[in-house]
């Protein structure tokens, strides 16, 4: 399945530009730069992206993999969350997420579950 433009949401692409530039959390400015650079993956990661009706943390369109990174702002939105994550998933996205303080706290273990995520959904495209 090939994921380069499908559900991309044009009315979302300036609020995610202004997401992308105004409002990154320590959290995933760490995440962006140590993780998921094409160097360290492989792939290439997108951020803020708009897909359907919401905007991801970050997309790699090659794999259809969503990474969420859930700070203090998601501890209201436990239903809203819940429903996105089902709404994407039926359009055919795999989605991890971390909170916060996983990604501040414990880089080793985020990278360790992209890397294994990244290399079995190569897997299952192969």
């Amino acid at each position: 399945m090939t994921y380069h433009n499908n559900h991309y949401n044009k009315k979302l692409q300036l609020k995610a530009r202004k997401l992308r530039t105004e409002s990154v959390s320590k959290a995933e400015k760490r995440l962006w730069k140590r993780i998921l650079s094409r160097k360290q993956t492989g792939e290439r990661f997108l951020r803020q992206r708009p897909i359907d009706t919401y905007i991801v943390d970050f997309f790699a369109p090659d794999l259809g993999l969503i990474i969420e990174v859930d700070g203090t702002s998601h501890l209201l939105s436990g239903q809203y969350d819940k429903q996105r994550q089902i709404d994407l998933e039926e359009l055919g996205y795999k989605i991890l997420r971390f909170s916060e303080g996983i990604v501040l706290n414990n880089l080793d273990e985020v990278q360790m579950r992209i890397s294994y995520t990244i290399q079995c959904l190569k897997t299952e495209i192969n």
